[in-house]
């Protein structure tokens, strides 16, 4: 197990009922601004809980942070929260309102343009504190430092890493009214999120790897059960809570972690403006195809731990579980091929492009660089 240091300052309040405590987490004397999405807020009947917990304090409302979040709307709101002399943020919708709301407190007290931070988020020095009310399980934010920002501008999308949350309200009620593309999405986003720390080289960590496979297997027993009854409390309060725990570090101690399926997805969002959940499920297969020699041994962990293939030679083992993960993807109702997208060689050539002259570098071993993930994309076709 390699050397690690692990903090997570976030407070989880967790369950029903739960955006009622919010006036016990914020000071009475804190002027608020409340980060908003598109406005699903206003017709599940979150926004009415939040604005009655707030009963009293002094708000500031900013709405049309958009999925992908995208530095030209984020300006707006930094203006707004610099004008208003606000000290707290609260984000209140899913994970790109959180990720957007990192860059906004990041940015309030900069003198520079936001963007600047993404590039380099060296030149973070401080940050308005801030909180979130969760809608969407996905993207584990609500319990990380990091966020992801577009540039429509560029056609860009890079993460960064700021300030954690002071405190996340996940209340699985809230999940009700999602649809299930949304649901979908935020299962496949959650369950690579763990195979990005999870499928480098075994024997790394005991407990990680089984802590990574425990997320696993039950978003896999789980996501069937979902798609028949998607009110089920239980079930969306294990949906939510695998996606919290899936990227808050837990589970990434001490072990060699990918990423690269993400970069690669990331490139196909700033793109074609792919959902982030879809952009995963389709790239990993082909990444687990063009590094199974690489990821041999764990692939083969995988497939026997969550699937259950345990027979044959490695080779057909390895491209039955590359199969298994993509069939899963499959019935959650998601795209897993490029070409069902109408996404080809122009794109392919484009990103290749773009990894070329950043010179990247991703991966456990740092050897996807622009040749690979054109041939990982090639598999995705």
């Amino acid at each position: 197990m390699q050397n690690f240091t692990f903090q997570n300052p976030t407070k989880l309040l967790f369950g029903k009922g739960s955006i009622a405590l919010l006036s016990k987490e914020i000071a009475k004397t804190s002027k608020v601004m409340l980060t908003f999405g598109s406005g699903s807020v206003r017709i599940n009947g979150v926004y009415d809980q939040v604005i009655a917990a707030l009963a009293g304090y002094n708000l500031v409302e900013f709405w049309g942070i958009e999925p992908n979040p995208k530095v030209e709307t984020l300006r707006k709101a930094i203006e707004l929260g610099k004008a208003e002399k606000v000290d707290f943020i609260l984000a209140v919708g899913g994970g790109s309102t959180l990720d957007g709301t990192k860059l906004i407190a990041a940015a309030i007290p900069y003198a520079g343009d936001a963007w600047e931070l993404v590039l380099n988020p060296k030149l973070i020095t401080k940050g308005i504190p801030f909180a979130s009310v969760m809608t969407l399980p996905a993207t584990g934010s609500e319990m990380n430092s990091g966020a992801v920002i577009s540039n429509l501008a560029t056609q860009e999308k890079f993460s960064f890493r700021a300030y954690f949350p002071q405190f996340s309200v996940l209340d699985p009620e809230v999940t009700y009214s999602l649809s299930p593309y949304h649901i979908a999405c935020g299962i496949a986003d959650t369950f690579v999120h763990v195979m990005e720390q999870y499928l480098t080289s075994p024997g790394q960590s005991l407990l990680m790897d089984r802590w990574a496979e425990g997320i696993l297997m039950t978003l896999t027993e789980i996501a069937p059960e979902i798609d028949e009854n998607p009110r089920d409390y239980d079930l969306m309060s294990n949906y939510m809570l695998c996606a919290t725990m899936a990227l808050n570090g837990f589970i990434g101690m001490g072990v060699s972690q990918d990423w690269a399926t993400h970069m690669i997805g990331h490139e196909l969002t700033a793109l074609h403006g792919l959902t982030h959940g879809e952009s995963l499920a389709i790239v990993l297969p082909g990444t687990m195809t063009v590094l199974s020699e690489q990821k041999k041994d764990k692939i083969l962990q995988y497939g026997e731990r969550i699937w259950g293939i345990n027979k044959g030679s490695s080779g057909l083992r390895i491209a039955e579980t590359i199969a298994r993960t993509e069939a899963f993807f499959r019935s959650l109702g998601l795209h897993t091929r490029l070409s069902e997208l109408n996404i080809g060689e122009e794109t392919i050539a484009e990103i290749e492009l773009r990894f070329d002259e950043r010179d990247a570098k991703f991966g456990e071993c740092q050897n996807v660089n622009s040749v690979v993930a054109r041939a990982i994309l090639e598999c995705c076709l």
